[in-house]
């Protein structure tokens, strides 16, 4: 589908990415109290999302953090920190994307975007349009850049972070190597 020089172009990119990921529940977060940005093997059965994105990288990427926190800004910003100081050279995070009050992932993180990709969001909401209509717009996934650190945030639902994974994974590589050029 791609491009011969597209192709080559991603040939060239690093193979093995650091990922951390976050999920952001209230409910989950309650169940599981973590303090400190540790590593765990396999994520709790009630947070499906999470254990998608885990699932989806885990065979060919390294997942340096894993964290499941409550839906606050200060701690949102405690946790990427502490991911990029661990190495991670991708973040990503599933909730808190939606319009309701406890939602503040984006507001968080667009604040720190250098560079903000417009294509992710856009790319996952046309996905989502043809899927479910209109109700797309309600989507405000995006993707940026921070401190050579890509952020990545997705909904919710496991069946937008099974979206949004089929769109960025294909990329990771090829967007590291461009954050670091």
């Amino acid at each position: 589908m791609g491009s011969k020089s597209m192709e080559e172009h991603k040939n060239q990119s690093p193979l093995k990415i650091k990922v951390g990921i976050i999920t952001l529940s209230d409910s989950k977060s309650d169940q599981r109290r973590f303090e400190d940005s540790k590593i765990k093997n396999v994520p709790p059965n009630d947070d499906l999302s999470g254990k998608i994105i885990m699932e989806s990288l885990e065979d060919k990427h390294e997942i340096v953090s894993y964290n499941i926190i409550p839906d606050d800004a200060e701690l949102l910003l405690k946790n990427l920190d502490k991911m990029r100081d661990n190495g991670a050279e991708i973040i990503i995070s599933t909730g808190g994307t939606g319009i309701g009050k406890r939602d503040i992932t984006i507001e968080t993180i667009t604040p720190l975007f250098k560079k903000e990709l417009n294509g992710f969001g856009e790319i996952f909401r046309y996905e989502s349009y043809k899927e479910l209509g209109t109700g797309a717009m309600l989507s405000r996934a995006t993707a940026g850049v921070w401190k050579e650190t890509l952020l990545v945030a997705l909904p919710g639902s496991p069946n937008a972070v099974q979206l949004g994974m089929k769109i960025i994974k294909p990329e990771l590589g090829h967007l590291v190597k461009h954050m670091k050029n």
